[in-house]
């Protein structure tokens, strides 16, 4: 999952590049499936590539941590948050190029393939609102037990760390075991962010595959306190 203000780990020359089968929602899904995800280069390339890293990003569910700032404003409430009332307006905030952030690795390709997984009722958005206006979220697959977090973005300060905590409350309720982040940033680690050997994790991807969980869209503001309380 690559956060607001940090670059993903760009494609190298030995990724394989995704043009060299048709992409479907299908197909996406079985790569998923195996471990393994698409990015592009930057958000005018219109090529994919398979990412498959040798350590992999993940934030482990017993593990999140909630500094004490950001519990206060999730006690406070200063955002409403939604899940998929506005998938697309999630997904072109995590393009979105910024001063800190100047290339991005969310192409048309990639934005139309996760839009129709959003159809499907298996990509999901977890958005921060305030005074009416989208001002951060973030995005990902559910599938099986594992939810792979792809990108999130923030306009407003805390806005794409209350939608984390409130993605680790959802996944906690629904019965989620892996929580998969791709990369690790320094951000990230601030909440228990780890990576793991690439065996490791395609173990664990395994046995969360074979597990039955949902995706509770509906949660109160207490409820995800109650949830993240004792992270």
């Amino acid at each position: 999952m690559v956060t607001a203000g940090h670059s993903a780990q760009h494609p190298t020359e030995a990724a394989t590049e995704a043009r060299l089968v048709t992409l479907t929602p299908e197909v996406l899904l079985r790569a998923y499936a195996c471990g393994v995800f698409p990015m592009a280069r930057s958000r005018q390339d219109p090529r994919l590539y398979w990412i498959d890293p040798q350590e992999r990003g993940v934030l482990p569910l017993d593990g999140f941590h909630v500094p004490r700032s950001l519990f206060k404003v999730l006690r406070r409430e200063v955002f409403e948050v939604r899940c998929d009332s506005d998938f697309a307006g999630v997904l072109a905030g995590c393009a979105e190029t910024a001063p800190d952030r100047p290339e991005t690795w969310i192409n048309d390709e990639i934005t139309g393939l996760f839009t129709q997984l959003h159809h499907l009722g298996l990509a999901h958005s977890v958005e921060s609102w305030h005074n009416g206006r989208l001002v951060g979220g973030l995005y990902g697959l559910a599938l099986g037990g594992a939810f792979f977090g792809e990108s999130m973005f923030s306009r407003a300060t805390d806005a794409s760390k209350v939608a984390l905590a409130h993605l680790v409350a959802r996944l906690r309720k629904g019965g989620f075991t892996l929580l998969d982040t791709q990369f690790v940033t320094d951000h990230l680690r601030r909440f228990g962010a780890i990576e793991i050997p690439k065996a490791t994790y395609l173990e664990k991807l395994a046995a969360a595959m074979n597990q039955g969980a949902h995706f509770p869209v509906d949660m109160t503001p207490d409820e995800v306190v109650e949830l993240v309380r004792g992270s």
